[in-house]
């Protein structure tokens, strides 16, 4: 598998707002077509979040979760990766609700609890398509997401050793590799691991790609070849830092939960246009996209036969 780069797609997330972008599915059929449309394009796994379809903000209803899981899994042999992180203000026996169901391949990690400033966004925009979303960022000023060791050892034994999922290790600063190889050690995460280095959020490392260089090494002492790894950058930062980890041997993440836009000023108008944007670099560099199945053996996944959707 040398030279095979995994694109991983975050279709929606829970930190845009509607107002933001009219190119932000929301309702599951949006999110189901976007993440069809997004495998089409390349990417050989889809991370998911839901919305509540009228009003667009994030939900753990486990129920929205199944009118678009299946649809997708029909239609598209992506490897399909649900969040544990959820949305804002979410206990963790709400954001573990809709995988307990679901039982995926893949589900998103956090490895610590951190500030998560996205308060700034607010600042943006005057008027708002839903009386949710100026409060819902605002109030980030004064919000702890938590990760508790508690609760990633009741996630990694409820979904991962319950039900044979594996995670994407959500990294959003150095401690958090060091969290994860605490785990590692006591034997409740086993390799082939899949760590997602994040860049560029409020209260976690900064978009500077010697923060990039410096996880890497510290992964690489850390895990050695234990490990995957790919990046994802917020916003501007979102395909400079995805074309550098291909360059070094990574994989990458781009969405509309990552970055509304595909340049300068310009929004994206799909998951599937940032996607194809990411496969013609990758590709341009001399390197190969990994299908979905590859991806499934480099990750050491269970299959698309052995969920619960």
């Amino acid at each position: 598998m040398a030279g095979k780069v995994i694109i991983s797609v975050a279709i929606t997330g829970g930190i845009h707002t509607p107002t933001m972008s009219p190119h932000l599915p929301v309702t599951p059929d949006e999110i189901a077509t976007a993440s069809i449309d997004a495998a089409k394009a390349g990417a050989a796994i889809i991370h998911l979040h839901a919305r509540d379809p009228q009003t667009g903000k994030p939900t753990p209803d486990p129920d929205v979760f199944m009118q678009f899981l299946p649809r997708i899994k029909q239609n598209c042999d992506a490897v399909i990766n649900i969040t544990t992180g959820g949305g804002l203000n979410m206990s963790v026996e709400q954001r573990l609700a809709a995988p307990l169901q679901a039982k995926p391949e893949m589900c998103s990690l956090n490895m610590g609890s951190m500030n998560f400033g996205i308060f700034g966004l607010a600042d943006r925009y005057k008027e708002w398509k839903h009386e949710w979303e100026e409060a819902y960022l605002r109030g980030t000023d004064d919000f702890i997401f938590r990760n508790t060791f508690k609760d990633i050892t009741r996630i990694l034994k409820d979904l991962g050793e319950a039900h044979g999922t594996r995670f994407e290790h959500e990294c959003y600063d150095v401690g958090h590799l060091y969290n994860l190889a605490y785990f590692v050690d006591k034997g409740l995460v086993k390799p082939p691991f899949f760590v997602q280095m994040i860049f560029g959020i409020l209260g976690g490392i900064g978009a500077d790609m010697r923060n990039l260089m410096f996880m890497k090494e510290t992964a690489d002492k850390l895990f050695g070849k234990d490990y995957q790894w790919s990046v994802l950058a917020a916003g501007k930062n979102q395909m400079a830092f995805c074309t550098q980890a291909a360059m070094m041997g990574g994989n990458v993440r781009v969405g509309l939960e990552d970055s509304l836009y595909i340049g300068k000023g310009k929004l994206a108008t799909s998951n599937a246009e940032q996607v194809r944007k990411i496969r013609t670099i990758v590709e341009e560099l001399g390197l190969e996209i990994a299908t979905p199945q590859e991806a499934r053996e480099i990750l050491a996944l269970k299959g698309g036969d052995r969920v619960g959707f």
